[in-house]
């Protein structure tokens, strides 16, 4: 029987039932639901609007059918429409009018974005320790292969050399803001609704600092229309998981080519890869190519839950039992990403030497050249123009900078001198570069140190602070 039978003549028909139903996406929310309730009922009998006995007995009562839930001994009933109800019916079946009183003071408008938020928190955290171990992971494998040149690319061109460090920690960089972005989707989350009621309060004398208390939350929304009627924190969950999503995506395309033949930079292992069914020499980068391909997914979940909330009225509407599915699909996609791509980048192979051979080619001296010229007083844009001809002139002989004579760079500026071969030398080329980011050893070195030290106050943070529980 709905809870709201009373006023109607009629049930809805079977279809819409279903149609209307959250139960089997939001049933994943039994714990944060059963949570929710212990508190609220503790909470009624600290303000005298329940007895203490049966406070004890809805939480007794919960803790069994929590219990049943986790040993799959409890059946879900799609008729009983949402998690709220499920356990609520059979709660008052158990226990009788005691479990009838637990609604007292409450609206399962509140009641669901409690769960909501509480389940938020959840995600988050969940895929901030994901977050954590692959960062760890990049951080060893960048110190690992410290003084491995590769080119850098610009369009997917040579562009100047760069140590292989220096590029795993660009994608550290990125989600290290994806962290953080993550910590921000938990404190967003991390306001507490319950005892907002349907939309306006309730006339019970409620304590909503209890319920905070309780749940963990780090106050109470001040608003009851506000706090049952917005779902930005989910917006700032999934915009933290699309953006960290592209950032996976464009690492897994640097690894599907760098694993090909052509640029044959890494080899990834056997548990990350697969083969064809008509071609036996295929080793096929599918698993970062599933992780591009998720990208998509999660972006759109983003995407419907902001096309779901432009034009939604003040408070609740139906429209918002659209929430749920979205956002946990997105952190359940994210974290399996995060978690492939740790393992893919912890066991693929580098291979040093083609990376290296790689970034001997393209003219990568050019601008090192230039700098040359600049330094000796000739202007920068003249500078360029003169190494652009002499490229043209490699380009043409099938050549590259470092095969060229004095004679050949003298034709062009009698600025130059015997020390230009210094200019070409691809070890002194990388480690010039020691400004504050910049790819020289020293300048990678202290990156390093920096990276390692913010690494090591998220992991702390993280491990350190365990967040309250009811």
């Amino acid at each position: 029987m709905a809870l709201w039978s009373g006023r109607f003549e009629q049930g809805v028909s079977e279809f819409t039932q279903e149609f209307g139903a959250s139960l089997p996406v939001d049933k994943a929310m039994y714990k944060q639901d059963i949570a929710g309730s212990c508190a609220h009922a503790r909470m009624l009998a600290k303000q005298g609007v329940i007895s203490e006995a049966d406070a004890q007995a809805i939480v007794e009562g919960l803790a069994q059918i929590e219990a049943d839930i986790d040993a799959g001994n409890f059946t879900f009933d799609i008729n009983d429409e949402d998690i709220h109800m499920s356990i609520e019916k059979v709660l008052t079946e158990r226990i009788g009018d005691a479990g009838a009183r637990l609604h007292t003071g409450r609206s399962r408008n509140d009641q669901v974005i409690t769960d909501t938020r509480l389940y938020a928190k959840e995600l988050a955290r969940e895929l901030m320790e994901a977050n954590l171990k692959l960062r760890k992971t990049l951080l060893a494998v960048a110190a690992e292969n410290f003084g491995v040149y590769l080119p850098g690319y610009t369009h997917l061109q040579h562009a100047q050399p760069v140590l292989l460090t220096h590029h795993f920690l660009a994608y550290y960089w990125m989600f290290t803001r994806d962290f953080n972005r993550l910590r921000q989707a938990y404190d967003a989350a991390n306001m507490n609704p319950l005892g907002s009621a349907a939309l306006a309060g309730t006339t019970y004398p409620l304590d909503r600092m209890v319920t905070t208390e309780a749940l963990g939350f780090a106050a109470a929304i001040p608003n009851s229309l506000d706090a049952v009627s917005d779902r930005d924190f989910l917006l700032d969950l999934d915009y933290a998981a699309s953006v960290s999503m592209i950032h996976l995506s464009r690492l897994s395309e640097e690894i599907i080519l760098w694993s090909t033949s052509e640029f044959g930079f890494i080899t990834l292992s056997d548990a990350y890869s697969t083969g064809s069914s008509i071609m036996p020499q295929k080793k096929n980068p599918d698993f970062a190519e599933l992780i591009r391909g998720k990208s998509g997914r999660v972006v759109g979940d983003l995407v419907a839950l902001l096309v779901t909330m432009k034009s939604l009225p003040l408070a609740y509407n139906k429209d918002l039992q659209e929430d749920k599915e979205g956002v946990i699909d997105a952190a359940k996609t994210l974290y399996d990403c995060l978690t492939c791509m740790e393992g893919m980048i912890a066991t693929m192979k580098i291979n040093q030497d083609a990376m290296v051979e790689e970034a001997r080619k393209g003219y990568l001296a050019a601008t090192d050249v230039a700098d040359y010229l600049a330094k000796k007083g000739m202007p920068f844009r003249k500078a360029h123009e003169v190494v652009g001809h002499l490229v043209l002139l490699c380009d043409k002989r099938g050549c590259d900078l470092d095969d060229l004579t004095l004679a050949d760079f003298k034709a062009e500026s009698d600025l130059f001198e015997e020390d230009i071969t210094q200019a070409l030398d691809l070890e002194s080329i990388v480690a010039a570069r020691n400004t504050f980011g910049g790819t020289g050893n020293d300048a990678v070195h202290a990156q390093m140190q920096l990276a390692e030290d913010i690494y090591t106050q998220d992991n702390d943070w993280f491990f350190e602070w365990e967040p309250p529980r009811a």
